[in-house]
């Protein structure tokens, strides 16, 4: 069995700390060209956009080449003509590939992906190395495995009949659209459908354009052939557009906002009469992930996972705590505790290990959390407990901050906000059952969730309440940190379609099974027995 990548944890004087050191110093002082790579080739689009740094969002970190509408059309031509011998090569032969790639991103290339990840997303080594070295090392390997498993599901046999499964590539390609929180997920959508034969046009988000780049890269020093995944960035709207609107669009690999997900697929509707065949659509997008307290809870660990599970890359993570339920008997102690830890989190550039925090992605996320920060202070009926000042000046850092609702339908607790905040509303002890059904009802994603409880019974009866609330629901812990092969990541309603990144099932989704049902001795009389008299 596949085991996870153990985490290194960069304490001063080890070997890896000082590793990374080298590589970010490095990597501050280069600006890297950051073509389209299209069947192997280097395109250097006439557009460039600087990948900055959002930390200190001077400093550039490389020139981002745009693929025009007629690179991209050649990109979805390459890929077409790829897949011909990729899905001719044997599962092995493809799974060779991507445990090299592995190997490569557990050993050299370990530094250099987390150094370009900590800098360009602005993640401190800890939160670099779960995501750029761990996370996508799981995936690498995790998905040989469980393609494996497929590949042995196979159908009873008869006497006289053999009858097997062959688990095909989708006929076409996949447009794999990619975020800037997790370089892993960026990647993942890309190697899952071109393990199971497909070939895919990758458009990664420009904010995380740096360690995406690299990790194309990587998969080409693997020996990933030239057209099998095409790198293409550049304008989404642009690129969009030749994807959706083209008759061998085969799959969308896509994990971004609930707005840009409804647009493509309503995109995907309207076109569904020109597909060769209908287009598998796969999607991650909002959360508003809640924790709940039971009036039995454990204080210290629900005031630690909060602070965690909502400060932890600056709120920018699919399952970050951002509304939380606690009852009036244990606010006092975990209002404190949390308010303590929240005044002793340091925040600034990431390449000081003694930061928890960095600075949020760009200037419009800044803006638009701010706003909502703005709006707070001036709302008599919410109370901000600690942190709530912005500062742009040099990267775009966003203090941790909770806040603390009289309303529990108040945009605080409704709204994605994708920032480091922490809304909170305090309920009376009684109000249990009620509150159940609030956390329910709430909010109209369902990605994550946790419930903090000491007694039995309200474990099982929040289990059982809140069972299409969150797809990866959490007892006693933080609602954020999914580990490949271990707790599946997805989530429903507005969250996406639930396919599980990290299992099977995801993988299930690249393929399009073909049934073989081959006769020894056929019959040579078409009459059956009951005919005769």
């Amino acid at each position: 069995m596949t085991a996870n990548e153990p985490v290194l944890n960069y304490a001063p004087r080890s070997a890896e700390r000082e590793s990374l050191r080298a590589e970010l110093l490095a990597q501050k002082n280069a600006c890297r060209e950051l073509p389209a790579v299209i069947n192997g080739q280097r395109i250097h689009g006439s557009t460039a956009t600087a990948v900055r740094a959002p930390h200190e969002h001077e400093r550039v970190l490389g020139n981002l080449y745009h693929a025009d509408r007629q690179s991209v059309v050649a990109a979805v031509d390459a890929a077409l003509a790829a897949q011909r011998e990729w899905s001719s090569w044997s599962l092995q032969e493809r799974s060779a590939v991507f445990l090299k790639a592995a190997d490569l991103l557990a050993g050299p290339w370990r530094a250099r992906m987390n150094a370009a990840t900590m800098l360009g997303q602005s993640k401190t080594c800890y939160q670099a190395e779960i995501d750029s070295a761990c996370e996508l090392i799981d995936f690498l390997r995790f998905n040989v495995q469980f393609a494996h498993e497929i590949a042995q599901m196979q159908p009873q046999h008869a006497p006289g009949v053999r009858n097997r499964s062959e688990y095909r590539p989708l006929e076409g390609f996949v447009y794999a659209v990619t975020p800037f929180n997790f370089t892993a997920i960026g990647g993942n959508l890309a190697i899952a459908p071109a393990l199971m034969g497909n070939t895919v046009l990758w458009k990664p988000a420009a904010t995380a354009a740096l360690s995406n780049y690299l990790f194309m890269e990587l998969l080409e020093a693997a020996g990933l052939p030239p057209g099998v995944i095409n790198f293409v960035p550049g304008d989404p709207v642009e690129i969009s557009n030749v994807a959706l609107n083209h008759p061998a669009l085969a799959g969308v690999h896509f994990t971004g906002s609930t707005a840009v997900f409804d647009t493509m697929w309503s995109e995907v509707g309207r076109n569904i009469s020109r597909y060769r065949s209908y287009p598998r659509l796969v999607g991650e997008t909002g959360g508003k992930d809640f924790v709940l307290a039971h009036r039995s809870a454990d204080v210290d660990a629900l005031a630690v996972a909060l602070v965690r599970g909502a400060f932890e890359y600056q709120g920018q993570k699919c399952s970050a705590a951002s509304r939380a339920y606690v009852p009036a008997s244990l606010w006092p102690a975990v209002k404190s505790r949390v308010v303590a830890m929240v005044k002793s989190i340091k925040m600034g550039d990431v390449c000081d290990f003694g930061n928890f925090m960095g600075a949020v992605i760009d200037k419009r996320a800044f803006d638009r959390i701010r706003t909502y920060l703005y709006r707070a202070r001036e709302d008599a009926t919410v109370e901000v407990l600690v942190g709530g000042k912005c500062d742009d000046k040099t990267g775009y850092f966003i203090e941790p901050t909770v806040i603390e609702v009289q309303d529990p339908r108040h945009a605080l607790m409704e709204n994605e906000i994708f920032g480091p905040v922490l809304a909170v509303y305090v309920y009376q002890d009684s109000q249990w059952d009620e509150v159940l059904q609030l956390v329910d009802s709430t909010s109209p994603y369902a990605l994550t969730g946790a419930v903090f409880a000491t007694e039995r019974a309200a474990i099982l009866q929040a289990g059982q309440a809140l069972r299409f609330a969150a797809g990866n629901f959490y007892i006693n812990d933080k609602p954020t940190g999914a580990v490949v092969g271990q707790q599946p990541f997805g989530g429903a309603r507005r969250s996406g379609t639930n396919d599980k990144a990290g299992s099977a099932l995801n993988l299930l989704r690249w393929v399009s099974p073909r049934t073989v049902k081959e006769t020894s001795a056929p019959p040579h009389d078409y009459t059956y027995a009951y005919m005769n008299k």
